[in-house]
């Protein structure tokens, strides 16, 4: 691709004012009464699993409803349409709406991102995302039949599914296969996408739907699912009609007392001709009650037209796995984030996020740890903090004969989550960990999570790999002032030196098995001692969250993750993306290439009331095409744009500015970007 140049842009600015998005909404559904459940009303230990997505989506509010301060002075301006920067190419194809001021993000962001290649040809590349240039998310998708080098948008149509035909639960009729007791369902809203390919040249979108339910609109549907679409043999251009149910929660009424939301789905194909079950799909997904979240997978045989009855992934009996559940006996029943993905000979895996091992919240606000300082700069207290184990832990279960069946979850490793946002940055994104910056700024508390990426070597169906954030690691840890302190009120993980610059830093770990799954490098090993994704020295002391893995056909890892080693990046909040690979799994000495040609600013679009953005997705991705790595991204490098103050009156025409939130940040835009990235010479 082209050559690396950044694009500067010169602008005046004006300020904005807006509300604070409510972290937990009522239309969050549940299982133990009469109609939607208040979410703040489930346990702190469940209701911070909720994804980013379906917290924000199904909030009560859409963003501030104060009047913009009027600019000092401003400038008119275009805003950037189809844009490159460097050999960082622009995916989505739009030009950006013009919002109103209390609206940032809504009809403009796009975020969380997926991404496959064509395993018949790799210049096929199909992309998904969050999308919401609709004013509303939906699942968005891009397609490029030159290697990423060119894109065009595709629309998917997720209008409304049919009424009677899937896997709907508590519809009208009894049986699993019923019905919502109308020909059509419409849906108001939609993500969590991701994308894959089947052996014959097929692409296929996994896309959630949901309704809000009251009082956010006058409708009191809050019904919730998965839908796959598949694109018949046109590489991701259009998709066909109508999608097909994975699973469903009927609550037209809004008031089903048996009804859950179902979170965070992801998708794979087993698209290997050899294997026993060739193009079969299988998605997997956590269903959240009022008292639980279990993993849930469901497959189909047929290229999507139908699906599989839910397959329990994660136990729900007594386990020495599990040994502290939500609701006494009920096993693994604290779970989110997980992934399916295949070996060569067939076999299906999952891996997900568990919380089922250690005892919280502690029921404060945090303020009274050395590590919850708020103050500029979050100095630790003068006494040495005491450890207060706050571990999650990653688990997988497997199956051998397509989705069917499940082994008992096997411990992939320990690790840690993100620190409680509130207790380090002000008080912002209640109910969220994020990722702050270093020092006294507290502007990066867009909400974040660790979660696990695995993939199986294409040439040995017995090596798996899996990465996954922690923040206790060891470059992050005790000796150097990295110490955890339990949990904040919210569930969420307190430590000391959060905000200490060489203390806490989040690290991209790897665990890996040489025994299809039956153990794994990190099943007894401390987290402290295992191998990171850490092929650059500044990468040592700061950030990396968002990872994705894949592996190259020719064997080799690949780690596309958010990075702050470069520049004034942990200090500032801002960010770039890096690509890291390993040829040897032994050694796992992984070199990292940057890929963004310039760091990009801290997010904007749905901003708290400071102006801080606090949703930019939920996970990143990567794929291999041949031999290169294709990360895609959110990116924050394009300014937003406004009607300016004082324009679009009797006498004025209207005229576009950029704009200054209420932290000095210059207001910003999430586009969608894609680079390719050579690593045939990292042989290390």
């Amino acid at each position: 691709m082209r050559s690396r140049k950044g694009l500067l842009h010169a602008v005046s600015a004006f300020v904005l004012t807006v509300a604070l998005v409510a972290p937990f909404s009522a239309s969050v559904s549940a299982a133990d009464g009469a109609g939607p459940l208040d979410a703040s009303k489930m346990p702190a230990s469940l209701r911070a699993r909720v994804s980013g997505l379906a917290d924000l989506a199904l909030s009560g509010q859409s963003g501030g409803v104060a009047a913009a301060n009027r600019p000092a002075a401003f400038f008119p301006r275009s805003d950037e349409c189809n844009i490159s920067r460097g050999d960082n190419i622009k995916v989505n194809q739009n030009c950006l709406n013009v919002s109103d001021p209390d609206l940032q993000g809504r009809a403009q962001a796009q975020n969380e991102t997926g991404v496959a290649v064509d395993p018949n040809n790799s210049q096929h590349i199909v992309t998904s995302y969050n999308d919401y240039r609709r004013g509303d998310g939906t699942c968005g998708t891009s397609y490029s039949l030159d290697g990423g080098e060119t894109w065009n948008d595709s629309t998917v149509p997720n209008g409304f599914t049919r009424g009677n035909a899937g896997n709907i639960q508590h519809g009208t009729t009894s049986g699993e296969h019923n019905s919502f007791g109308f020909p059509r369902e419409y849906w108001q809203g939609g993500g969590d996408t991701s994308v894959a390919w089947d052996s014959r040249g097929n692409a296929y979108l996994s896309c959630q739907i949901f309704n809000r339910g009251q009082p956010t609109s006058a409708n009191p549907d809050a019904s919730s699912g998965f839908v796959v679409f598949r694109s018949t043999q046109n590489n991701g251009a259009s998709w066909d009609f109508t999608g097909r149910y994975v699973i469903v929660d009927d609550n037209v009424d809004g008031k089903s007392s048996n009804v859950a939301l179902e979170d965070k789905q992801y998708m794979t194909i087993d698209n290997k001709a050899s294997s026993p079950f060739r193009d079969r799909i299988y998605v997997t997904w956590t269903e959240f009650t009022a008292v639980s979240g279990y993993i849930y997978e469901s497959f189909s045989n047929d290229y999507g037209q139908t699906f599989s009855p839910k397959v329990l992934v994660s136990p729900a009996t007594t386990n020495s796995l599990c040994p502290i559940s939500v609701t006494p006996g009920a096993g693994c029943d604290n779970n989110q984030f997980s992934q399916p993905f295949t070996a060569p000979d067939g076999t299906l895996y999952v891996v997900w996020d568990n919380y089922n091992t250690t005892t919280g919240p502690v029921l404060d606000n945090g303020n009274d740890d050395p590590g919850a300082d708020t103050a500029a700069g979050g100095a630790a207290a003068s006494a040495a903090p005491v450890a207060k184990d706050n571990h999650a832990q990653v688990l997988v279960a497997k199956s051998t004969d397509g989705g069917m069946t499940f082994s008992a979850p096997i411990k992939v490793a320990d690790y840690f989550e993100l620190p409680d946002c509130p207790a380090y940055q002000g008080g912002q994104d209640p109910g969220r960990s994020c990722v702050p910056e270093k020092g006294a700024n507290m502007n990066s508390v867009f909400r974040a999570a660790n979660y696990p990426s695995g993939a199986v070597d294409p040439h040995n169906s017995s090596q798996l790999v899996v990465s996954f954030g922690s923040y206790i690691s060891k470059q992050s840890n005790e000796t150097n002032g990295c110490v955890p302190q339990g949990f904040s009120g919210f569930g969420q993980p307190l430590y000391a030196g959060v905000k200490t610059a060489g203390a806490c830093n989040n690290k991209i770990v790897i665990s890996t098995s040489s025994n299809a799954g039956a153990s794994f490098t990190g099943t007894t090993a401390d987290v402290r001692t295992l191998p990171t994704v850490t092929g650059l020295g500044a990468e040592d002391k700061t950030d990396q969250w968002f990872q994705w893995l894949a592996f190259t056909p020719g064997g080799k890892v690949l780690v596309a993750a958010y990075d702050r080693a470069f520049g004034d990046d942990e200090t500032s909040g801002a960010s770039d993306m890096v690509v890291s690979s390993a040829s040897n799994l032994s050694s796992l000495n992984f070199s990292t290439k940057r890929v963004t040609s310039h760091s990009m600013p801290v997010p904007t679009q749905f901003p708290d009331a400071q102006g801080a953005s606090l949703f930019w997705g939920d996970y990143g991705a990567v794929a291999a095409a041949g031999e290169d790595a294709v990360p895609v991204w959110s990116d924050t490098r394009d300014a937003d744009v406004f009607v300016c103050p004082g324009t679009a009156v009797p006498g004025t025409p209207p005229a576009l500015c950029s704009a200054t939130e209420p932290n000095g940040l210059q207001a910003n835009d999430q586009d969608i970007f894609v680079d390719k990235i050579d690593v045939r010479g990292d042989n290390r």
